[in-house]
């Protein structure tokens, strides 16, 4: 039997934090670990506990979301931890903050149980929540309206061919089977493909290879 997916929930609102945690703790396979009412205390419990996911609000006093992700994944024997980010979408402007401070994805504050499940078993097991309705489109509307640093293209000069294809579809927010259909490859070889990418790019994970294909052009805001 796997271990429970441990999660740490960080939200000044305590009702928030609440409810977050009595649909959490009724549900198999997954363990609250600890709360946190500010960034800071974010950090410092994420020390202590060593979650899997960190629910991570943006908006919070003394250190902000953006603030306590970058502490977080900054941190030497947390490499593991995964953020997911909670935005009210239309108003936040922090996403590209949040993917450079190692974010591995974001969830609506609006979500339902059934999304808010999904979206942390998707951050554990690795992968990047891009759903292309969501984060792509904000990532998109969010490059077109602020200047982003674009990465000199030689930074992309050390993948091949195939691993800049990659990249372009991971940017678009397609899914290792998606990319694999795309190009006539198999899921694993697109997976090993995403692989080599990130580690190439020293990417932390799928939502850093998006980031990255945005900064450097590679991808272009679809509005």
């Amino acid at each position: 039997m796997n271990a429970p997916i441990k999660v740490l929930l960080a939200d000044d609102e305590r009702l928030v934090r609440s409810g977050f945690k009595v649909l959490l703790d009724l549900e198999e396979g997954l363990t609250v670990v600890g709360e946190a009412a500010n960034g800071a205390e974010a950090v410092e419990t994420a020390r202590a506990t060593r979650p899997d996911v960190v629910l991570m609000d943006i908006r919070m006093p003394k250190l902000d979301g953006i603030q306590a992700t970058a502490q977080i994944t900054g941190t030497r024997g947390l490499e593991q931890v995964r953020v997911l980010i909670l935005t009210t979408y239309d108003t936040d402007e922090y996403v590209l903050d949040a993917l450079q401070a190692g974010a591995s994805g974001f969830l609506l504050k609006d979500a339902g149980p059934a999304e808010l499940l999904h979206a942390i078993r998707v951050i554990a097991a690795g992968e990047a929540l891009l759903a292309p309705r969501i984060t792509r489109r904000l990532i998109g509307q969010l490059t077109a309206r602020r200047t982003v640093a674009r990465v000199a293209a030689n930074r992309l000069a050390v993948l091949t061919d195939r691993e800049r294809e990659v990249l372009a579809l991971v940017g678009q927010g397609l899914s290792n089977q998606e990319i694999g259909a795309a190009l006539f490859l198999s899921p694993a070889t697109a997976r090993t493909h995403v692989s080599r990418a990130m580690a190439k790019l020293e990417a932390r994970d799928r939502a850093q290879l998006v980031f990255i294909a945005y900064q450097t052009g590679l991808v272009s805001p679809a509005l």
